[in-house]
Formats: C-alpha cells, sequence, structure tokens
C-alpha cells in the first residue's frame, strides 16, 4: 500500500499559471521579470559586498540589513526562475514534491523577512530612544543570536506545511493561480478536507506577520514618543530621517500582502487578476527595491557604493 501512494504522490502534477488572457505576449511579460530578476540579485548582492568590505558598515543596522539582502536573494532565487520558464519557454508543469519545496522555501524566507523587519524596528528603537548605549546593546553576537531565533521560529512554523499538504489526495484539474506555489493556492487543489490546514495557516500568519505587525507599530509608537519629546526641531528631523528607509521596506512588504489577504477573505474568489498581481508584488517588490531605497536614503552606504565602482 506505502508503494502505491508513493506512485500517486510522485504522479501528481500541477500546472502553473500566467497572466490570464495574456498568453501570445508571454515573450514580452518576461522581459520585466527578467530585468527584475537581474536587478534583485545584482542590488542585494552588491549591499552584502560592501557591507563584509567595508569595516566602517560593520554597526548593527548594517548588519540587519545584510540579513534583509540574504532573505530577498532567497525569495528572488526561489520564485523568479519559476515565473521565467511559464513566460519564456511555456514550462508550466511541476511535480507536488518539487512544488512543496518551493511553497516551503517562499513562505520561510517570507516569515524571515517579517522578522528581520521588526529587529530593524527594535534597532531604530534603540538607535533614537538610547542612542549612547546603542553599540553596547546590539553587540554582533546578540544580532547573531535574534537572527537565529528569527530562521529558527520560521522553519518551525513553516516545516508542517508540506507535510500537511502531501497527507491530501488531489483529484482535481491541477491548475494553480499563481506562476509559483503557496499553501493556500495548493491547498485548495485537495479533495480532502483541508479544515486543518485552514486554521494552520491562519495561526502561522497571526503568530508570525500578525505578532510581528503588532511589535513594529509598538516600536514606532515608542520612537515617536521619544522623538517628540526632543526640544530641537531640526534633531527631531533628523532622528525622524533615520527611519524613512525602514518605513519604504515595510510598505513593500507588508502593503501587498494584507491587501492580498484581505482580497482573498471577503472578494469571494472576485478579482483573479489583482490576485496574481499583487502575489507578483509581495514577492517581487521588496528584493528589488530594497536595496535601491536604502542605497538611495543612507548617504553612508551610497558613498562606500560609489567608491568601490569608481575604483
Amino acid at each position: 500500500m506505502s508503494a502505491v501512494n508513493d506512485t500517486k504522490l510522485k504522479s501528481v502534477i500541477f500546472l502553473l499559471s500566467g497572466l490570464p488572457g495574456h498568453r501570445d505576449a508571454h515573450l514580452w511579460i518576461s522581459i520585466p521579470f527578467c530585468f527584475m530578476y537581474v536587478i534583485s540579485i545584482v542590488g542585494n548582492s552588491v549591499i552584502l559586498f560592501i557591507v563584509k568590505r567595508d569595516p566602517s558598515l560593520h554597526e548593527p543596522m548594517y548588519i540587519f540589513l545584510s540579513m534583509l539582502a540574504i532573505t530577498d536573494l532567497g525569495i528572488s532565487i526561489t520564485t523568479i526562475p519559476t515565473i521565467l520558464g511559464i513566460y519564456l519557454f511555456n514550462s508550466r508543469e511541476i511535480s507536488l514534491n518539487a512544488c512543496l519545496a518551493q511553497l516551503f522555501f517562499i513562505h520561510l524566507f517570507q516569515y524571515i523577512e517579517s522578522s528581520v523587519l521588526l529587529l530593524m524596528a527594535f534597532d531604530r528603537f534603540i538607535a533614537i530612544h538610547n542612542p549612547l548605549r546603542y553599540a553596547s546593546i546590539l553587540t554582533p553576537p546578540r544580532i547573531g543570536k535574534m537572527g537565529l531565533v528569527s530562521v529558527l521560529r520560521a522553519m518551525v512554523l513553516i516545516l508542517p506545511l508540506p507535510f500537511l499538504l502531501k497527507r491530501f489526495q488531489y483529484c482535481r484539474a491541477n491548475v494553480l493561480s499563481h506562476s509559483y506555489c503557496v499553501h493556500r493556492d495548493v491547498m485548495t487543489m485537495a479533495c480532502s478536507d483541508s479544515t486543518v490546514n485552514s486554521i494552520y495557516g491562519l495561526f502561522t500568519k497571526l503568530f508570525q506577520m500578525g505578532l510581528d505587525s503588532l511589535l513594529i507599530f509598538l516600536s514606532y509608537v515608542m520612537i515617536l514618543k521619544t522623538v517628540l519629546s526632543i526640544a530641537s526641531y531640526d534633531e527631531c528631523l533628523r532622528a525622524l530621517n533615520t527611519c524613512v528607509s525602514h518605513l519604504c521596506a515595510l510598505l513593500l512588504f507588508y502593503t501587498p500582502e494584507i491587501s492580498l489577504s484581505m482580497i482573498r477573505r471577503f472578494g469571494k474568489g472576485s478579482y483573479p487578476l489583482l490576485q496574481i498581481l499583487l502575489g507578483y508584488m509581495s514577492l517581487l517588490l521588496p528584493p528589488l527595491m530594497n536595496p535601491i531605497v536604502y542605497s538611495v536614503k543612507s548617504k553612508h552606504l551610497r558613498v562606500r557604493i560609489i567608491r568601490v565602482f569608481m575604483k
């Protein structure tokens, strides 16, 4: 019986989807995705290279930025090759095991990014609230432990998902609504009761992204409280200006995610094209824009980048 079940699992094939109604334009659609892929890989790799190479950037803020760059690289490498395969080569088929592996890494890197954004909010709070003890509080060993806890928490939450999906029988037309595999999409393809998966998926979202966003909000409440207590208007603006890059990263990450969740919950299957576009934005915009935003807003980092390339 186990051999028969293994054969059934191996024979399950999902079909990934591109933009509906635009099949003739797939080659043209692939061009912006290629640019996104190249810019994401190059931009985040440059951030890592510059931070590692320059000792003056071995500060907590730039160490957290390196963590964010690594996470963004993981999301890009996990997602965009599958998307390009659809638009360039019409390669839509993906096996169950490959699909489960992809959704595991997509959700893992998303949850790690959520944790890193929380750590960066904590970094900004310490830098503004207690600048004299900033370096002594956020030491490299402590930052390493915080990063390790973030990875372990995300892994513990995501690891059950592939096993919960693998126990299902898939008997429908297995055409996924996205160009990549995610838990909710694969779960709807099962012909078994998926109540446990729905509850667990909601629990992981609330415990990871919901809790992280709440703590980030509280961090910024404390930051505003500290900034408003500063007598000098110029110092107040200078302190808030250090948070602009992080606020942009938060908007790029959470806005598409929240919009997509709201449409799925209250749209009742409507706006399929909007859901696909928001899905692309939630996975592709942060890796693309985060290096650009931080390079533009951080003068110290921008000068180091220009100096290296001028040499």
